[in-house]
């Protein structure tokens, strides 16, 4: 799922940053950009299984509540450091034309650590409270963290926004940066870290002996549930009355959030039946591959797309143009995947190890 979420976060980036003209107003382009709302939510979604999986981990060694706190926690922090490094790489590089606001700019790494700070929070109110029945409070309380969140966006965008925040702190609420309004393009607390929550849910689910007895019918039940959420949510959007002051569906519609959550399941389902009957049982996946370095191949991409080193020429090539270069990317990215899966520090030293 990663390496998915890999591959169409290369396709949207790249046709986003070199297709000019009336490329810009075509079919295709909508269809790429419409795809482009899913690698954040993946990102995010697993994100949380993750997290799922290592507290689970964590209780199955008789860790406390507040040494899982700590552990899952400062990982948090860990990475919401590395989104801020990122940010001053990027404008360190960029240096002279980027605007002097970039490096708080709210991107998808800070709020992917935001959610695991808020995620390590959760798991101790719930573990300190209820120890006998975290298996069953620890998924309810991530759906209802996930679902409140949702239902709050629309009200944080516009009439119950925290103008009183300085702009680098009200971003990380509504993705207003410093341009007066909530931004579409940032990644503020408010709706994506929800996506993290449902992830988390899903995880503690998956790691429930009743579920991993029943495995391939819990995933197939996953997708049904997820084909029949989108539905749900269409029902909902298309009834009469307005439940907010203000209501935009492609970035604060609780609604949205719904279908997006439906699709993470049924690709959630599709993943499942790839790497158990599909060709992810081949010997060599790209897809599983660009998955183990997910953050590596986001990193470095950035750069060859959007950055100062950007292998095409920005909003000015046709689509033919724009798809080789995708290829480049792909192909390089792999290659850089595969050089770091294979060539870590550890394999340097016992190379050196053996050449003495």
């Amino acid at each position: 799922m990663r390496g998915l979420a890999c591959l169409l976060m290369f396709q949207t980036h790249c046709y986003d940053s070199w297709l000019g003209g009336e490329a810009r107003k075509s079919t295709f382009f909508m269809w790429s950009q419409l795809g482009g709302t899913l690698p954040a939510p993946l990102f995010l979604f697993l994100a949380g299984i993750s997290f799922a999986l290592v507290t689970n981990r964590l209780l199955q060694k008789g860790s406390t509540p507040a040494q899982i706190a700590r552990t899952t926690i400062l990982r948090g922090a860990e990475i919401f450091g590395i989104g801020l490094l990122f940010r001053v790489q990027e404008f360190l590089i960029a240096f002279g034309w980027a605007p002097w606001s970039d490096p708080f700019r709210v991107d998808v790494l800070n709020i992917i650590g935001v959610s695991m700070m808020l995620m390590g929070f959760l798991c101790w109110l719930v573990l300190s409270s209820s120890q006998q029945t975290s298996r069953i409070s620890l998924p309810v309380s991530a759906v209802g963290v996930g679902l409140l969140i949702a239902l709050l966006t629309p009200l944080l965008w516009t009439s119950w926004r925290p103008r009183w925040l300085p702009w680098p702190l009200e971003s990380y609420i509504n993705g207003v940066h410093n341009l007066d309004q909530p931004q579409p393009w940032l990644f503020p607390i408010f709706p994506w870290t929800a996506f993290a929550f449902v992830g988390l849910a899903t995880g503690f689910l998956l790691m429930s002996e009743y579920v991993r007895r029943r495995e391939s019918a819990f995933f197939v039940l996953i997708g049904v549930a997820g084909v029949a959420l989108i539905y749900i949510a269409r029902w909902f959007d298309h009834q009469g009355g307005q439940l907010y002051p203000v209501y935009d569906f492609w970035h604060t519609s609780p609604n949205f959030f719904l279908i997006r959550v439906g699709l993470l399941l049924a690709i959630m389902c599709g993943a499942y039946m790839w790497c158990r009957w599909g060709a992810a049982q081949w010997r060599f996946s790209p897809l599983v591959q660009l998955g183990k370095t997910s953050l590596l191949v986001y990193w470095v991409h950035i750069e060859f797309v959007y950055g100062r080193f950007s292998i095409l020429p920005k909003r000015s090539v046709n689509i033919r143009t724009a798809s080789f270069g995708l290829a480049a990317i792909f192909l390089s990215m792999l290659l850089l995947s595969i050089a770091r899966t294979h060539f870590k520090p550890r394999n340097l030293r016992g190379l050196f190890k053996r050449s003495r």
